[in-house]
């Protein structure tokens, strides 16, 4: 019971603070003349910087931003446990545009902020998802790093699952590095397909070194894919054996 209202308390919390948002960041994309909406963008993963903090019970510890380097690109990949990812790879200090399904483009209020963002609409329905790429392309030669998913969803058992070749393509034809990220924790934290709060967890996010693309071409995809999964998932592993925690210990109160 406990765990129920604390979940219905946060989720409160948070959908107000949506929509508080909207106009606010309405006011600073009609002002923002940026061409890749760098103060709209900001403001809007600001949003989820204070998700985040919604819930006491989140832990996060985040290292390696010394990898980062400011004012370049980089095409940066994550893997997927939690929808509890998004707020949290917010936290991270810099603008980057995410590369997202076309659906949450469609929802109320967090879908029209996405929009103002300058976010990317990926739609499943083109194959090539072209459109999209090319629009990550045009982020990247002015030097705005493009953030994606290349599992395509959340897992369903916090494991690191196969990855797709879209980012790594668009890494290689822009000339860019690949930015591998690694989150551990949030899958015990929202559990997919439920909308309870799990117990207080120690959520981690470590930026890790980035991947040179230099003199690769589309033959070296499946390579640097590879290459980049395998770092995450070392990662991960890392973070759970420090913790003491293997997928069947994690439990929702």
């Amino acid at each position: 019971m406990i765990s129920i209202l604390k979940s219905i308390w946060i989720w409160v919390a948070m959908i107000s603070l949506i929509v508080l948002w909207l106009p606010l960041l309405g006011i600073i994309w009609l002002f923002d003349r940026n061409p890749v909406r760098f103060r709209t963008g900001r403001w809007f993963r600001r949003l989820g910087v204070s998700m985040v903090k919604c819930n006491p019970a989140w832990r996060v510890h985040v290292s390696g931003v010394e990898n980062f380097e400011p004012e370049r690109a980089y095409v940066v990949v994550s893997n997927h446990q939690s929808l509890a990812d998004i707020p949290l790879i917010s936290l991270l200090p810099w603008e980057m545009k995410w590369i997202a399904k076309a659906e949450l483009f469609r929802l109320p209020f967090v879908g029209w902020m996405m929009r103002m963002a300058g976010d990317i609409p990926l739609d499943r329905g083109q194959r090539s998802g072209a459109p999209a790429l090319l629009r990550a392309k045009k982020y990247l030669q002015q030097k705005c790093p493009v953030m994606i998913f290349p599992e395509g969803t959340r897992s369903p058992d916090g494991s690191v699952k196969g990855f797709t070749d879209g980012a790594f393509l668009l890494a290689i034809k822009a000339g860019v590095p690949v930015l591998p990220l690694a989150v551990e924790g949030s899958y015990a934290a929202l559990r997919k397909n439920s909308w309870r709060f799990g117990e207080p967890q120690d959520v981690y996010l470590t930026v890790l070194p980035p991947v040179d693309t230099t003199g690769l071409s589309s033959r070296d995809v499946e390579s640097l894919r590879e290459r980049s999964r395998r770092m995450i998932e070392e990662e991960v592993l890392k973070c759970r054996e420090a913790t003491g925690k293997s997928l069947s210990d994690r439990s929702l109160l």
